[in-house]
């Protein structure tokens, strides 16, 4: 392989989600054949991001300000939370303008292969969201893989007891994809056909 910093950089870059060895080096070798200005914008735009995002107070999404800009709109109905994985959820949702309720960032799902349980999820907070009584439908749109399975199937029984609709979102989403991938034809479909998880 390469020597010093060479290796240093596509290792860094390997541990990047979706980025083999083979995609890591030809990044690395993009970034080497670049303008030192165009690394060092790039550089500190990651920078910039990590010291100034931080998580919305009430549902978790990536913002900039302590109350993120959809929990902020008083145009959102209230009465409906949609729980998603992650913040990158929340655009591919947005992108389909079926949904006009809030949402709730679990930041990640249940599992134990990676030492992930319940507890290390914002669930508590998304209980303690439920508890005004404002919130009439829970819909669940974690990611159709095993773990979203798991997390939706754990969500719809703690929460079986309270007086909400609880739905899924319907096939049509491939099994094993991830939400930010999913078209918006595919997504809008799912969320239309969605299905009600108790009754």
């Amino acid at each position: 392989m390469y020597d010093g910093p060479i290796q240093d950089l596509i290792a860094e870059l390997s541990r990047l989600p979706g980025v083999g060895p083979k995609s890591a080096q030809r990044i690395a070798f993009f970034l080497l054949d670049s303008e030192i200005e165009d690394v060092k914008s790039l550089a500190n735009a990651i920078i910039r991001a990590k010291e100034t995002v931080k998580f919305c107070q009430t549902c978790f999404n990536a913002t900039e300000d302590e109350v993120c800009r959809i929990c902020r709109d008083s145009r959102r109905d209230r009465t409906k939370i949609c729980v998603v994985e992650e913040s990158k959820d929340i655009v591919a949702i947005e992108r389909t303008r079926e949904f006009r309720g809030v949402y709730h960032v679990l930041g990640g799902s249940i599992s134990p292969i990676d030492n992930r349980g319940p507890a290390d999820l914002h669930i508590r907070e998304l209980v303690h969201r439920l508890e005004d009584g404002t919130v009439t439908e829970i819909i669940l749109a974690t990611n159709p893989n095993t773990e979203g399975e798991v997390t939706a199937t754990y969500l719809a029984r703690l929460l079986a007891s309270l007086d909400l609709q609880i739905s899924r979102l319907a096939s049509g989403l491939p099994v094993g994809g991830d939400l930010e991938y999913a078209d918006e034809i595919t997504l809008g479909r799912a969320f239309e056909g969605r299905r009600v998880l108790n009754s």
